[in-house]
């Protein structure tokens, strides 16, 4: 069984003062995809060692942004960074990895292909959202290539939007919010309904509402549950077909958090 978690860690410094690690020692994932990680090279080999995990990380070029990572414990074949945008803002936000699956016995070695994305959070009103909207085409024409392409393949991270009325809890005061516009919403849809991208956490997770995976860090948000999912886990047909098993690793207290996105895990029985 392959798990693979994937986790916006608001700074993966901060994250790790407040108890990643312990986090990372329990639940022993084979991959993990962070978003925001918010530092350099160096500073992620500091916190995730090379001697125990293969590294795949794109740094934000504005300091302190951003930043999506890839540790696997495959060893990995390719790596591809960005979405070729040339747009500053979309740096720290796509990286893609092939990891080498070992084989069943007398079955060919096989790529399982993992991306780690996060997508802007955009401001209504405001060239924020024009900037979100331009990335969320060149992921759409993205994951139209992969899915194309056949073969298995996951892309994770914090999408920063919510699909349906069941993964937000106040979905009626926030229709016209960024996260949850209809314009937006539409972009899942089309991965979804028309590339045929499967929502891991919602086929494993239930009819909702939720589970949530991203509550405000003001006020009782995280107490009462009033939170979005955001955070997805999407496979390509084949994938979904070994996909077993999803599960939100909410904190137990708020003060037990170490972001306020709490990770998405999936089992693959690859």
């Amino acid at each position: 069984m392959l798990s693979i978690a994937t986790v916006n860690v608001n700074g993966i410094r901060a994250a790790y003062r407040r108890g990643m690690g312990q986090w990372l020692e329990t639940r022993a994932p084979d991959v993990l995809l962070l978003q925001e990680v918010r530092a350099t090279d160096e500073i992620l080999a500091d916190h995730l060692s090379p001697d125990a995990w293969h590294l795949a990380h794109e740094a934000s070029q504005t300091k302190g942004r951003s930043g999506v990572a890839i540790a696997s414990r495959l060893p990995m074949s390719a790596v591809r960074i960005g979405l070729g945008t040339g747009v500053p803002g979309d740096s720290g936000r796509w990286v893609e990895a092939d990891l080498e699956v070992p084989a069943r016995p007398g079955a060919p070695a096989r790529t399982l292909t993992v991306v780690s994305a996060y997508v802007h959070s955009g401001t209504l009103n405001t060239p924020s959202m024009d900037e979100k909207y331009a990335f969320l085409d060149a992921v759409t024409a993205r994951l139209r290539q992969i899915v194309d392409g056949g073969g298995y393949a996951v892309v994770a991270g914090d999408v920063n939007i919510a699909h349906r009325e069941a993964d937000i809890r106040n979905w009626k005061g926030n229709l016209k919010s960024a996260g949850f516009l209809p314009r937006e919403r539409a972009y899942l849809d089309t991965w979804i309904d028309e590339l045929g991208w499967h929502d891991e956490g919602r086929e494993l997770g239930g009819e909702g509402p939720g589970p949530f995976t991203w509550w405000s860090w003001r006020g009782k948000a995280f107490d009462n549950d009033a939170g979005w999912r955001i955070d997805y886990q999407l496979a390509t047909p084949a994938l979904a077909e070994v996909a077993v098993k999803a599960v939100v690793d909410r904190a137990e207290t708020y003060a037990e958090r170490f972001s306020d996105h709490a990770p998405l895990v999936v089992e693959y029985d690859l």
